[in-house]
């Protein structure tokens, strides 16, 4: 026995229908031509995430928006992206919305830690008078005590041990003269502290007096002569 059928017609989806539960938004719009929505997002966070790192004070959004032209109430969903990544990987830090702007800050947890680093940090500044000495051993090495004194034209014992004590300086040999008096140079730590691979990678002696002399001391400005009568 037929089976009979009314109106008998099959109408098929198109393949290229979007599915209902498929998020449709701004993304691909903004994003380049062969990038994924995926990658368009990471790299609006790496963005946001590189202006907040290097910055030292709070920015508000619209200064980050303008800075790495991103397109408006992009940087929230940014920042809110990263901390869900800084706490799913367990970071130190987070990024936290500090007097009207957005800053990276570390948790509170980690305060004695990084109190103890600063204390380190104000022990190790140095006064004019080190700097000055260490100078002259980092240029004229191995030197001995007496030479760095004619050149400062005052006693540096007090310096030279406060210099040893912080590791900057130390004795690197004997000079083969009466007495066979110590001699001093520069420390890894120095090269470590003042950002330098070698001891070559100094500032040459002369592009330093090159640099002084190109900006002259400013000369008062004269009184305008007076009117004659």
């Amino acid at each position: 026995m037929a089976e009979e059928y009314d109106n008998e017609q099959t109408a098929e989806a198109p393949d290229d229908e979007p599915a209902d539960d498929m998020p449709v938004d701004d993304i691909d719009d903004d994003a380049s031509a062969g990038e994924t929505p995926a990658d368009y997002l990471a790299e609006i966070d790496a963005t946001v995430e590189a202006i907040l790192f290097a910055s030292d004070s709070p920015l508000s959004t619209s200064r980050i928006s303008a800075t790495a032209e991103l397109p408006g109430g992009s940087v929230k969903q940014a920042i809110a992206r990263l901390n869900r990544r800084y706490e799913q990987n367990g970071a130190a830090f987070r990024i936290e919305e500090i007097a009207g702007g957005f800053c990276m800050m570390t948790l509170p947890e980690y305060n004695d830690v990084l109190r103890r680093l600063l204390n380190a940090r104000k022990d190790s500044r140095l006064s004019q008078a080190s700097m000055e000495t260490l100078a002259i051993i980092a240029y004229r090495q191995p030197i001995l005590r007496a030479d760095i004194e004619a050149i400062r034209g005052v006693a540096t014992g007090d310096i030279l041990r406060g210099l040893l004590e912080k590791q900057l300086v130390k004795i690197v040999g004997r000079a083969e003269v009466i007495g066979r008096p110590m001699l001093y140079g520069t420390t890894k730590k120095f090269l470590e502290i003042f950002g330098l691979a070698k001891l070559t990678d100094l500032p040459n002696v002369e592009e330093l007096r090159s640099g002084a002399q190109a900006e002259p001391p400013q000369k008062p400005a004269e009184p305008e002569d007076a009117e004659e009568v």
